[in-house]
């Protein structure tokens, strides 16, 4: 028998999904990236432990993505929040996260996956190793991590 980290999550509410706007296949159009768009990547990832998406656990959520642009670069910022203070998966989580989001944007668009201030126990250690490009290179590289990444990744039927 599995053991998990939070047993009886809290299961929220989906938001209704956004209706495609055709303009998005006009190429005389700029399209800005937005956080609506960025929560559209990822709220269909599935949860490392429960047969749930991170959007239906409230680990992710809109109003916790915001989007900068300066003149040179983008920014992409996404909290997200564990649904336990003390989630065993909460760097895999935030690793699914980040590779969705590097897999589906611009390479010039820069991402930072952090775990909402104050709700894990050891979230500075995460957020560390989240923001470390060689440590998340070195982990994607490794065939375990790697499966159970794509294993979030894959849409369910």
């Amino acid at each position: 028998m599995t053991q998990f980290d939070n047993a009886n999550p809290v299961i929220y509410q989906t938001k209704e999904r956004a209706k495609t706007d055709l303009s998005i296949f006009d190429d005389t159009q700029v399209d800005e990236i937005d956080a609506g768009e960025i929560f559209d990547l990822i709220r269909d990832i599935n949860d490392p432990e429960h047969p749930l998406t991170l959007e239906q656990l409230n680990v992710v959520q809109e109003e916790l993505i915001k989007v900068e642009k300066t003149e040179r670069e983008q920014f992409v910022h996404v909290n997200f929040t564990p649904t336990i203070p003390h989630c065993s998966m909460a760097t895999l989580i935030g690793l699914a996260i980040r590779v969705k989001l590097f897999r589906s944007l611009h390479p010039r668009v820069k991402v930072i996956v952090s775990i909402t201030p104050g709700t894990h126990n050891t979230e500075d250690a995460i957020n560390r190793q989240l923001r470390d490009k060689e440590r998340v290179a070195a982990a994607m590289e490794n065939s375990n991590l790697i499966y159970a990444v794509n294993k979030c990744l894959t849409p369910r039927e």
